[in-house]
């Protein structure tokens, strides 16, 4: 996220102080000045004590008498209540860096998403500004995973905080694609084409898909996991006119990559879009896990082709690059997908056919 500088002094002084100094130096006293202003001396007192505001109809009046302009009196009036909520604000935020603690925050700023927070209390700040809402309790309801409908099972092990926050850089990526409006014949159209491009180098491939998928209303974000999200990808509808799929490359192979995006594809052209899709460990058991699993991988290979190719029982390197090639898609699909099905073990010497994800930052 782009942060400004800011100028914010650790001092402010109501409208009230530079007014005594003025009249002070001209001798002039309260009672006086509040009759050469029309205003009742009880008022002018407590605008120098600070306890009343200065508003626009007085600022005016102080111009007439003491030849200062206006705004320059408004200015300080707006200068000294900013400072001053600012100073309310971090106090509550210092009894709310509990809260804070729950988050990934040094993930987040290892990642440039937020800035190093100076204290708990700027903590809290900065990433209430990272999830665009005001307060704990605005957070609450926004995020929640009470008030937010995860598709998931009772095994799910993400953490609600670390999911919350995955969730939001998704939404924050999509923000910046520019999408046409969803069509859903134009992101059918992708999907097949998608198909050959996972034969392509993973970043060629994945930024070909992204273009694709945004052709056709749907935002396309890859998100590095974090730490007690354990997930690969999800599926909701940013806006009636934009989808987001969001994958996490979890298991860092592209036959999951990719498994995964037509498993989130499957959720947006096939179910509510009032859900949030979760796709994590356990949760295929459910009817919809099912229907997006089976439609992801009759897409990826069609029914009648794989129920030929399995029938072979002959599953070498040469056989399956050859029936990866006659698929239009990458082999390391077709090896992961026997291994799901059990015709392969998970340590098969032919899972170097699948192409191993790094991401460019790791170590």
């Amino acid at each position: 996220m782009t942060t400004l500088n800011q100028y914010k002094p650790d001092y402010s002084v109501p409208p009230g102080w530079i007014l005594e100094e003025h009249l002070e130096s001209r001798g002039i006293s309260h009672a006086e000045f509040a009759r050469r202003c029309g205003r009742s001396p009880k008022l002018i007192s407590e605008i120098i004590s600070g306890k009343a505001s200065l508003e626009p109809k007085t600022a005016l009046q102080f111009e007439k008498v003491l030849d200062l302009d206006a705004s320059i009196w408004l200015g300080i009036e707006s200068n000294y209540r900013l400072h001053q909520a600012r100073k309310v604000e971090e106090e509550i935020a210092k009894e709310c860096s509990e809260w804070a603690k729950s988050f990934p925050v040094r993930e987040l700023v290892n990642r440039g998403d937020i800035q190093k927070p100076e204290s708990n209390a700027d903590a809290v700040s900065k990433l209430l500004a990272f999830f665009g809402v005001a307060s704990i309790d605005a957070w609450t309801t926004r995020y929640a995973a009470v008030n937010v409908v995860y598709r998931h099972s009772k095994s799910f092990e993400s953490n609600e905080k670390a999911l919350a926050t995955w969730l939001r850089i998704g939404a924050l990526e999509a923000e910046r694609q520019e999408c046409e409006d969803y069509n859903e014949s134009h992101f059918k159209d992708a999907v097949d084409e998608v198909r050959g491009l996972t034969r392509e180098p993973i970043g060629k491939a994945l930024q070909h898909a992204i273009e694709l998928c945004n052709q056709a209303g749907v935002a396309l974000a890859l998100v590095r996991p974090f730490p007690k999200t354990a997930l690969s990808g999800a599926a909701r509808w940013l806006s009636p006119r934009k989808a987001l799929i969001q994958l996490s490359a979890r298991h860092q192979s592209d036959d999951r990559l990719w498994f995964s995006f037509y498993h989130e594809a499957a959720h947006i052209l096939l179910h509510s879009k009032k859900e949030i899709f979760i796709d994590a460990n356990g949760n295929g058991n459910t009817d919809i896990e099912e229907e997006a699993d089976k439609w992801a991988s009759k897409t990826l290979i069609p029914k009648a082709e794989w129920a030929h190719f399995v029938a072979m029982s002959s599953f070498t390197k040469r056989t399956v690059e050859a029936f990866a090639e006659e698929q239009g898609i990458a082999p390391g699909i077709v090896v992961g997908m026997l291994q799901h099905e059990e015709f392969l073990s998970w340590g098969s010497r032919l899972n170097n056919l699948k192409v191993r994800l790094e991401w460019a930052d790791a170590a």
